[in-house]
């Protein structure tokens, strides 16, 4: 039964190392050419901050899907996979695109999902829920810098 949290970091990591691959070249772009506000940090801080957070999410849904079957179990499960939808989304949107009012709004729409999934978690499994509190912590500092970027450029 461990196997499982194995197979959910694994997924999640698989996950985010594909939404850094579509965006390696809009990232790219960004760096070089973007106005950042004052509180952005060093580059090399998001693929550690980012590795970490999806870890995380991982042992958090392992936790989820150990939990017996459930209405509550099932919602949650799909309201995660909803969220991790709008995150790739907005990576794309953010980066490749830039179109960072766009960007913006889907942001916020995140958040939103994040906080409704942390709510669903607790039903389930109340460690769950505690375990997303840093993405969504770090979600919301992304929502700053979203529309700090959006503001300066």
């Amino acid at each position: 039964m461990k196997f499982i949290y194995l197979i959910s970091i694994v997924v999640m990591e698989i996950f985010g190392f594909i939404s850094g691959f579509v965006t390696k070249n809009g990232v790219k772009e960004y760096i070089e050419t973007t106005k950042k506000p004052f509180l952005t940090p060093p580059n090399s801080t998001f693929p550690i901050v980012w590795s970490i957070l999806f870890a995380l999410m991982g042992i958090s849904i392992a936790r989820i899907f150990k939990k017996p079957k459930s209405f509550e179990r099932k919602k949650a499960i799909f309201i995660f996979i909803l969220q991790l939808f709008f995150n790739f989304l907005w990576t794309i949107i953010f980066f490749n695109l830039k179109k960072y009012k766009l960007a913006f709004i889907i942001i916020l729409l995140l958040i939103a999902l994040i906080i409704y999934m942390i709510y669903l978690f607790k039903k389930v499994d109340k460690i769950s829920a505690k375990i997303q509190i840093p993405y969504l912590l770090w979600v919301c500092f992304a929502t700053y810098l979203n529309f700090m970027i959006m503001i300066l450029n």
